[in-house]
């Protein structure tokens, strides 16, 4: 019985994650990194173009909190379980700056957000049942990609936008830092045919939630 309610806690803590992802009722833990810095002078096109961007950006961590919470339900151990949501919180913090950036530009989150959490929540379950080695693999390969993906931001955002550009850059450095804490754990490197369709899923994703 006991282990039943431990269980039950546990669902109720992600469905309440869920709600407050989807609501935009989480907050940041650190300060934005574009709090001191002018807003940019953008044109029309510069500003669609950051808009559709950031709200990319936002997805990707609509699906990171839907990952990560499911990747700590399923977690085998109480280590992997804390990894998991000491990656979540830090990843709470991107996702209230680019919601802030996307206010700033009076541009909106992407429609189908909770179309992506909730298949980023059914592929986080899948990795974690498949074990700690293969869920902490994933988290590394996501970050990786997420990193790879960021960079080509930063190629693409108006070199005036300082405050976009430090947003992205900080989040490149923490995506960085959880792949390698992924490593260091003991991650387990995924078949290439496996990264190849998380990259083919992210393309979907990444160009779709551009404009929707």
């Amino acid at each position: 019985m006991h282990a039943t309610h431990h269980a039950l806690d546990h669902w109720l803590i992600a469905a309440d994650t869920a709600l407050r992802t989807l609501s935009g009722g989480l907050q940041a833990s650190r300060p934005n990194p574009a709090a001191d810095l002018p807003l940019a002078q953008l044109d029309p096109t510069e500003k669609r173009l950051v808009g559709g961007l950031m709200r990319v950006n936002h997805v990707g961590e609509v699906c990171a909190q839907a990952l990560y919470e499911a990747q700590a339900l399923t977690a085998q151990t109480p280590a992997n379980r804390l990894r998991m949501k000491q990656a979540a919180v830090e990843e709470v913090d991107h996702l209230a700056w680019t919601a802030d950036r996307l206010r700033q530009l009076g541009d909106r989150p992407s429609l189908l957000n909770p179309l992506w959490f909730a298949g980023a929540f059914g592929i986080g379950l899948l990795a974690g049942k498949a074990g700690d080695a293969v869920s902490l693999g994933f988290l590394k390969e996501t970050e990786r990609q997420v990193e790879a993906h960021l960079a080509s931001h930063l190629e693409r955002l108006p070199s005036q936008d300082k405050g976009s550009r430090a947003i992205v850059e900080q989040m490149k450095r923490d995506e960085a830092a959880h792949a390698e804490m992924a490593d260091q754990a003991g991650a387990s490197d995924l078949p290439q045919p496996v990264k190849t369709a998380m990259k083919l899923a992210a393309k979907v994703m990444t160009t779709v939630a551009f404009r929707l």
